[in-house]
């Protein structure tokens, strides 16, 4: 847990500043929020459902966030709101604010000529920043960081430590990228002749939208011809590989380990589960959730959920379903011949 922070807030000041509703004691204050098992009297947590109710009663904390349903599942000091989690989020956002950084450039880093750096903006000792390059304002770059020749990074994006951006690529406002993120390197583009492989140039760039957040050591490739795409508001997690000329629609998010391959376009508000797989060249609905392990092999045009992975269960069970499975178009065609034949013997006996 993080420590108590000595700033606190009461209950009343958070709802002025973020809505909903105080019941019980408006003068409150918290310094930390927590979880029901937790939490202590300084802290303020949260309930999601129902099935919380009793870790609630047995729950230290001072005050709880809780939805309209649960208006009165307890008599503690409560904020009511439509949303628990997305309140939780803020107000755990409230009392951990990202520590200050000092403007400036460390004398160890190393600036081309032509780069623009915005006087608010902190660059972290080794950084290297290419030619011609534009850094907005408030933008922090952390240690270690490479920035290829003509980058542009809009206002108020965070590096952290170790991220790597190759030439050309856009960052619009208000961008994390996550210790390890490479962005823009070249997609697997190649082509076989006489037995070889022979490298295809990738000429394309990676552009990224507002509010986008990407997870520590997650890959996304620059495009062939045309530009890798991930627009506004994109979620991504850790571990996760972008493939050449992908299109992320706005606000979709997309848990660790997801691999899409070159040219797949994404919709918006789309979620995709762990080590979920969408192959090239298909196209996703909007608003389309995806579980985790699915192998998507076709294009889906129409929103939902989509799962294909198979359950699992004790390794001998496994190993004969699967068994049978590999059988399944034998036995279909057996099923259609015994019922051609079951067919023509109603046929004869009627």
């Amino acid at each position: 847990m993080k420590p108590i922070s000595a700033k606190t807030w009461s209950l009343g000041e958070i709802v002025e500043l973020l809505g909903g509703e105080v019941l019980c004691d408006a003068e409150l204050r918290v310094s930390q929020i927590a979880s029901l098992e937790q939490a202590q009297a300084c802290h303020i947590s949260f309930l999601t459902g129902g099935r919380f109710l009793k870790k609630l009663e047995q729950s230290a904390a001072g005050a709880v966030i809780v939805g309209k349903d649960m208006r009165d599942a307890s008599d503690r000091p409560r904020i009511v709101c439509n949303n628990p989690y997305a309140y939780f989020a803020r107000v755990s956002a409230l009392l951990n604010p990202e520590p200050a950084v000092k403007a400036g450039v460390h004398a160890s880093a190393v600036i081309d000529p032509g780069v623009k750096i915005a006087d608010s903006a902190s660059i972290g000792p080794f950084v290297h920043i290419g030619a011609d390059c534009v850094i907005g304002d408030g933008v922090v770059i952390g240690a270690g960081c490479v920035i290829g020749a003509s980058v542009v990074i809009g206002a108020q994006c965070r590096l952290y430590p170790r991220v790597v951006i190759y030439h050309g690529c856009q960052l619009g406002e208000r961008v994390i990228l996550h210790s390890g993120a490479v962005i823009g390197a070249d997609g697997f583009g190649l082509a076989h002749e006489n037995g070889r492989w022979l490298k295809i140039p990738q000429i394309g760039r990676v552009l990224i939208g507002d509010d986008v957040e990407i997870g520590a050591n997650t890959t996304i490739d620059r495009g062939a011809l045309e530009d890798t795409v991930i627009e506004e508001g994109v979620k991504l997690d850790n571990q996760i590989q972008v493939a050449h000329n992908v299109r992320i629609g706005a606000h979709s998010a997309m848990a660790g380990c997801v691999g899409i391959a070159g040219s797949a376009k994404i919709g918006r508000h789309c979620t995709v589960g762990g080590a979920g797989m969408i192959l090239g060249h298909l196209e996703i609905a909007d608003n389309v959730q995806i579980s985790s392990g699915t192998l998507i092999t076709k294009s889906i045009h129409k929103p939902g959920a989509y799962t294909s992975a198979m359950p699992f269960s004790a390794h001998d069970v496994w190993l004969k379903n699967a068994a049978h499975l590999r059988h399944l178009d034998a036995m279909a065609q057996k099923i259609q011949g015994l019922e051609k034949k079951i067919n023509e013997l109603e046929k004869k006996s009627s």
